[in-house]
């Protein structure tokens, strides 16, 4: 029986898709559920499965546009086809009674495989044949060195003097080559959206310095506590999450969108949380996070970020962010001037963590200074919105547990101010 694969429908608005790449050979035998090619559109990318298991006849080719519907490879499933070249599996291993002593195996260096590590380390031919005769392996040698000495540093600065050497001695040739690549719809939808963001929006950037003292003592302090409970690391961007929320309930014009000639400002907050994938810039959204808990956050933006690089997020995971926070400062920026991600009116970018001298209290002290920005739309947002945002999320940076207080200082909120 012939079994036509189609092409699904990322979303409602799409309906024109590329396969990126096949996962298996024309002509190969595919399983049932088994992920034989990648879709991907202007949003999102996405598998393709096998909907029965047979051989594989591929219709549609790579990087080329194809319609949402349109078959992309059939499967017959009354061929066999051809199986791609597997790993052999490992013996099943023997199972002792549970009375039965443990038999000890002595190890035959000559018998087995080469192992990663016996492949990177140089073995003198005397040195190999008493490792024979005694029956030790590379590794058996490498566990048992309690000290290294003088004799064997000088033994690895000769063997990488040689190589320097080797490299230095080699002559540089000159290249012309040019590598041309086609950009994925992903990439082109996406620079048609920065460019329109650029054109489109009164877009301007406020910046503001955080002292990230507070944050750091909490993960220090209480990070493994927090690992061992909740089963996933403390992070910064969890922090700034919920120092996002609470300002935006404070300045909720950064939280709002243009919609024709009105103005919409949810009550709720959905936060983008932009990711670095193979394909490019993804952001997944956080939903309702007004409602989530540090660890919550911190389980779901490690989920939403596995998914987009592994590839198998879907288009309503990256829909309807009310505000984005991107992170530069992973890749060592020390500030810029991130692009709003319509139709949100604003992103806060994140940059590195630097020590530097600041003044405080009338002294000179070193501190973990970070430069975050706001880069808003001026037709939505004014200048004391966005100022005052900022602010807020640097108090809240400063003194997290004003977080708990919705952003006010606790002994303002004691004298009833």
């Amino acid at each position: 029986m012939i079994v036509e694969i189609k092409i699904p429908s990322p979303g409602e608005s799409i309906t024109e898709v590329e396969i990126a790449s096949w996962l298996v050979e024309d002509g190969a035998a595919v399983e049932k559920d088994q992920e034989i090619a990648e879709v991907e559109s202007d949003k999102a990318t996405l598998p393709l499965l096998a909907a029965e298991g047979g051989k594989l006849k591929i219709l549609a080719k790579p990087n080329t546009p194809i319609k949402v519907g349109s078959v992309a490879c059939i499967i017959d499933t009354e061929a066999a086809g051809t199986a791609p070249a597997a790993k052999p599996a490992a013996p099943a291993p023997k199972v002792e009674p549970a009375a039965a002593p443990e038999k000890r195996v002595e190890p035959k260096v000559a018998s087995e495989p080469v192992t990663s590590t016996e492949s990177k380390v140089k073995i003198s031919p005397v040195a190999r044949k008493v490792m024979e005769e005694e029956g030790l392996s590379v590794e058996d040698i490498i566990n048992g060195l309690k000290r290294i000495g003088k004799h064997e540093v000088d033994l690895a600065k000769s063997g990488l003097s040689q190589t320097v050497n080797t490299i230095i001695s080699q002559p540089l040739e000159a290249t012309r080559e040019e590598d041309r690549n086609r950009m994925s719809s992903l990439r082109r939808k996406l620079a048609q959206r920065l460019v329109t963001v650029k054109n489109e929006t009164a877009m301007l950037t406020t910046f503001n310095e955080v002292d990230m003292s507070r944050v750091m003592e909490l993960r220090k302090t209480y990070g493994k506590e927090f690992l061992e409970k909740f089963g996933v690391k403390l992070g910064f961007m969890s922090f700034f999450t919920k120092a996002v929320v609470e300002a935006l309930k404070q300045h909720p014009s950064v939280n709002s969108m243009i919609d024709g000639e009105e103005i919409v400002t949810p009550r709720y907050y959905d936060i983008a949380i932009a990711v670095q994938t193979p394909k490019g810039l993804m952001v997944p959204v956080v939903r309702n996070a007004e409602t989530l808990s540090i660890a919550d956050i911190e389980h779901r933006i490690a989920e939403l970020a596995d998914r987009a690089r592994s590839g198998k997020i879907t288009l309503e995971e990256m829909t309807g962010g009310t505000f984005t926070i991107t992170n530069g400062g992973i890749y060592g920026s020390m500030m810029s001037t991130p692009i709003i991600n319509p139709p949100q009116s604003g992103i806060l970018g994140m940059h590195n963590i630097v020590e530097r001298p600041m003044a405080v209290n009338g002294k000179v002290e070193i501190r973990p200074m970070m430069y975050i920005a706001l880069s808003y739309d001026h037709r939505v947002i004014d200048g004391k919105d966005s100022v005052g945002f900022l602010v807020n999320v640097k108090q809240m940076l400063e003194n997290p547990e004003q977080m708990l207080l919705g952003g006010r200082r606790p002994d303002k909120l004691l004298l009833g101010l």
